[in-house]
């Protein structure tokens, strides 16, 4: 069930963006590890966790194996595919209840749509 997300092909994306000269440019912007939780359906049911580490240039499916992350992110699948091609705001989203967030607010403030790479136009 879980390799249905449709989320999984822009974290795919987002960790090679990471290896480009942008992405790098990115890591020493911004310089936290964010987790993700993205259920595909309903908040809190069936999540599948996504650690994306803005410090060292990795997203890896699975939790954090030292350590806690910045901040904690929880999404639907289809609000997380909007909030990161730049559809939804996440600061709206939060304040209707599409994003749950733990850890530090002035990390989670840094979590906006500039951190995941433009889809490429074919």
């Amino acid at each position: 069930m879980a390799s249905e997300l449709k989320s999984e092909a822009l974290l795919d994306q987002m960790k090679q963006h990471l290896s480009t000269e942008a992405g790098k440019q990115l890591l020493s912007k911004i310089g936290l590890v964010y987790q993700f939780n993205i259920a595909p359906k309903k908040l809190g049911f069936d999540e599948v966790v996504y650690i994306v580490d803005l410090k060292n240039g990795d997203v890896k499916k699975g939790p954090l194996e030292e350590g806690n992350p910045d901040a904690t992110f929880s999404f639907k699948d289809e609000d997380f595919v909007k909030i990161a091609t730049g559809k939804m705001n996440p600061q709206f989203a939060f304040m209707r209840g599409a994003i749950k967030i733990k850890g530090s607010l002035s990390a989670a403030q840094k979590f906006t749509p500039d951190i995941f790479p433009k889809p490429s136009k074919l």
